[in-house]
């Protein structure tokens, strides 16, 4: 099973761009998926030039609703004419920032015809590969919602992520985590993750939005990680690559730089 990075906001390899953003391509031996779609439609230019075929990904799943995530989604089906976008209901929901800023996803009808599949309980994509879309809060200090609304039945209302997802790659008895932003904390990402499956967490692949975080919000991430000792860490995205030379100092785990062009592979 492979995990490669098309389109992150850091670049080393010849010949590929980088974006504000996150897209991560999926590869086992029975499905090839998509993660995310970057901010635009860049992230198709990294595939072929690492040799991926873009219209052979059999399903394209959306963490949440913002624009550095779902910018690339109707590149995406202009190329792509099989595959289901999956996602939840809310990730249409007008999003904002305080300034008033729109940081959402419109959605085109047309496009999303007979492709979209809304998605409220975990369902398995291939095998050993789920969408999870159930976040509850278990630790509330690990949320990252501040300056950020959404637009609900007419009413501006802080975005408390409703729409958020990840997935779950289950392999060799260890499940593997691969988040998008965690705006509803990586460590309750976890913990959904181990209630659900009753498994250890493998690697754990993505952004943990830590760029801004408070020194209360890194200190329980780090205590956290010290007693879960997963197997490893793959920061990228929202982290900061701040946080990500904090995290290697500070974590008794293995700790990388997930960044555009990686590759990683699953035991």
């Amino acid at each position: 099973m492979k995990i490669i990075t098309l389109i992150e906001n850091l670049v080393y390899g010849q010949g590929l761009v980088a974006e504000l953003g996150l897209s991560v391509y999926i590869e086992t031996p029975n499905c090839k998926l998509l993660f995310d779609t970057g901010q635009s439609g860049l992230f198709i230019q990294n595939a072929q030039t690492l040799g991926i075929n873009v219209e052979d990904i059999d399903g394209l799943v959306l963490s949440h609703g913002h624009y550095d995530h779902t910018g690339g989604l109707y590149p995406f089906l202009e190329i792509n004419k099989k595959a289901k976008v999956y996602a939840k209901r809310e990730l249409f929901d007008p999003k904002y920032r305080t300034n008033k800023t729109f940081i959402g996803t419109a959605k085109n009808e047309e496009l999303l015809n007979n492709r979209l599949v809304y998605i409220n309980e975990v369902t398995e994509l291939c095998e050993g590969v789920f969408i999870m879309p159930n976040i509850p809060i278990k630790h509330s200090i690990d949320t990252h919602f501040d300056g950020l609304l959404k637009v609900k039945e007419n009413e501006i209302i802080p975005d408390e992520f409703d729409d958020e997802l990840y997935i779950a790659v289950v392999e060799n008895n260890l499940v593997n985590i691969i988040s998008a932003c965690s705006h509803r904390g990586i460590t309750n990402i976890c913990e959904a993750s181990i209630h659900h499956f009753n498994l250890p967490v493998g690697s754990i692949v993505g952004g943990f939005h830590l760029k801004n975080c408070t020194i209360e919000q890194y200190n329980h991430l780090t205590h956290y990680f010290q007693k879960l000792q997963p197997k490893s860490l793959g920061v990228c995205h929202c982290t900061g690559i701040e946080k990500y030379a904090d995290l290697l100092r500070d974590c008794e785990v293995p700790v990388f730089y997930n960044y555009t062009g990686l590759v990683i592979e699953l035991p």
